[in-house]
């Protein structure tokens, strides 16, 4: 996990890190237990282990992703974020690969410094 910071922009940052890595424990270790992970058609992933599920496909894309933070509000320990990201490359399956969205995120500052997604939404901003 990456250094702890007081600037929630970071959890960007760390999963940024984590996805272009292909960790995906790295990225799990970024979302509370009981986080939300919200997919392109509106439904939603609840817990680590679905949460697992979601990112194990966005993962198997490939290409490497960016994170470009629009803001980052913060009160106490909550913050709420937003990112317009974009995934560029070649897909496993060979094909040209570019996909974005804009994001709206709440994460937590955790005991240890680090902070945690609470609602993780990809395609927020749409």
């Amino acid at each position: 996990m990456p250094k702890p910071d007081p600037d929630p922009a970071t959890a960007h940052v760390a999963w940024e890190t984590y996805f272009n890595a292909g960790d995906l424990d790295g990225l799990l270790s970024l979302y509370e237990d009981d986080g939300i992970f919200v997919n392109a058609d509106g439904t939603h992933q609840t817990g680590k282990a679905a949460i697992q599920v979601a990112l194990e496909g966005f993962l198997a894309n490939g290409g490497s992703i960016t994170l470009d933070t629009r803001y980052a509000m913060r009160t106490g320990d909550l913050a709420l974020l937003s990112n317009e990201w974009r995934l560029r490359g070649t897909g496993l399956d060979g094909q040209v690969l570019d996909a974005g969205g804009t994001t709206a995120e709440i994460v937590r500052l955790h005991a240890d410094g680090h902070w945690r997604y609470v609602v993780d939404h990809p395609w927020g901003g749409q």
